[in-house]
Formats: C-alpha cells, sequence, structure tokens
C-alpha cells in the first residue's frame, strides 16, 4: 500500500484537498490539507503509541496543543501552523531565552490539570529501559544518569500527563492561537522530565556549550517554578537516555553530544 493510499480513505471521510507534500515520521503519516478554506493537517497513526497521541491531542482540546479538529480511530485533522516563527531560528539567532519561557509556558499549559481523565498513559519507569541496558554495558556516565533516574523515578514530584517530547520543533507557531504543541507521546511523570529536554534537545547545536547550559537552566528554573537541583537530575537522567537511544541507532556522534550534557550537568550537579 502506497502512502497515496493511505491518505485516501481520510481524504474522502472528511471532504479534504491536499495542500502539500506528505510528511515521513517514524510512527505517523501526514499531510497538509485543507478543510473546506480551512488549512489543516491530516495524521495517519502507523503504530499504537502514536495512536494513543492522537486521543492525547483530543483530550488537551486545544488549551497548549494544537486544536482537533475532528477524529477517528487512527485518524486525525488538526489545525495547521500557519505562522513563519520558529523557536529553533530563535534558539539559534540570539533568542534563546525567549524562545525557552514559551516552551515553558507551552508545557504549563498542557501540564494544567483537565475535567476529564486523560487516555490510556504508561508511567515513565519503563522508558528508561534503553538506558538501564547501556548503563550495564558500558558504566560511566551511562551508570550514573541511570542511577539518578532510578532516584528520582522512586520518589516522583509533581505527576502529570507528560508530552514526552518536548523541544523546540514541536511547538509551532499557529499566529492568533499562540505557540503550541503537536506530537505528545502517551506517558505520565513527574513534570520535570519535560523540561529537561530543553536544554538537552540534540537538534540545538549549542547544547553542549557549557554556557548556554548554565543560563538555559536558570531561565527555565525560573520560568518554570522548578528546583534546580532536581530539574539538574533531570537532565542528567535524561541526556543518559537519550544517549543510550542514540547508541541504539549506532548515532554514536549524537550519543557522544549527549553525554557531553550528561557531564555538564554532573559538574555543576558536584559543585
Amino acid at each position: 500500500m502506497t502512502v497515496a493510499d493511505i491518505f485516501q480513505p481520510w481524504l474522502q471521510r472528511w471532504s479534504l484537498v491536499p495542500d502539500g507534500e506528505p510528511i515521513i515520521t517514524l510512527g505517523s503519516l501526514l499531510l497538509p490539507v485543507r478543510h473546506g478554506d480551512t488549512p489543516a493537517m491530516l495524521k495517519v497513526a502507523m503504530d499504537a503509541d502514536e495512536k494513543i497521541g492522537n486521543h492525547l491531542m483530543s483530550w488537551w482540546d486545544g488549551n497548549g496543543a494544537a486544536q482537533v479538529l475532528v477524529h477517528h480511530e487512527e485518524g486525525l485533522l488538526m489545525e495547521r501552523a500557519m505562522g513563519r516563527r520558529s523557536l529553533m531560528h530563535m534558539a539559534l539567532n540570539g533568542e534563546d531565552d525567549e524562545a525557552s519561557r514559551i516552551l515553558c509556558a507551552a508545557l504549563e499549559r498542557l501540564h494544567a490539570p483537565r475535567a476529564t481523565p486523560p487516555p490510556p498513559l504508561v508511567e515513565l519507569g519503563p522508558w528508561f529501559a534503553s538506558l538501564r541496558i547501556a548503563a550495564a554495558q558500558h558504566g560511566g556516565l551511562y551508570g550514573l544518569s541511570l542511577e539518578t533516574a532510578e532516584t528520582l523515578l522512586a520518589n516522583p514530584q509533581d505527576v502529570v500527563v507528560l508530552h514526552g517530547d518536548m523541544h523546540h520543533d514541536n511547538v509551532l507557531d499557529f499566529g492568533e492561537r499562540g505557540w503550541l504543541a503537536i506530537d505528545p507521546k502517551r506517558v505520565t511523570g513527574e513534570r520535570g522530565f519535560d523540561y529537561a529536554n530543553l536544554i538537552c534537545n540534540p537538534d540545538l547545536p549549542s547544547a553542549t556549550n557549557p554556557q548556554r547550559f548554565r543560563r538555559q537552566l536558570e531561565v527555565i528554573t525560573d520560568a518554570a517554578g522548578l528546583d534546580r537541583q532536581r530539574l539538574l537530575q533531570w537532565v542528567l537522567a535524561f541526556a543518559g537516555l537519550s544517549a543510550a537511544w542514540f547508541l541504539e541507532d549506532d548515532a554514536l556522534e549524537q550519543a557522544s553530544g549527549q553525554l557531553k550534557v550528561a557531564q555538564i550537568a554532573t559538574s555543576m550537579l558536584d559543585a
């Protein structure tokens, strides 16, 4: 079955007109479309986690996340980001502080309690399976990251429905609607986990810069009302996990970069 074949039933079901090229991710297929005069994004989930992510988008109901227009089984139609601003561009061009504050504001909205229960989610602990394997095989920073993660997971604070993959390209400019999140995962846990990737984000060339690390740590703790030491612990845990994921994909350069972030976090915790 081709990508076009997968989209076709949804285009017919919701009377959609293609309005761009397909976007293929690990777990979903996306297509810019028009729903009447409204620009929208059609997303077809291709695995169980992405299907739950679609349910989570509906549950958020446009508060902090893109508004879902209609949802059925693995198909999701949501508003499309038409603004021209980019948080990644901001972070790389002198507006790193503002980009982090925008991400923190989006997370605050996503983490807020809702009147109805969320869709079925998984706990954060099992997410660290790859780090457990890397720690057993390589020790070192992987082991230290795992030890820190297990300490945090054993005594979680401020447990919320997490986004699970919060980074600069998953919060988009929706014009008058502001900055809104897309592409959540199906996980619940301590809210500090979601903030760690704002510092670790491996797509940021500046992520391994100690000065940038220190500055964003202060910006994020202030904007999110987080304890500085605990956020440092989450960064150490997350960086080790991210490195372990890269290691599984034989992406050794990216794994090394995340270990550098873990090392910076370790040095600041020891200071």
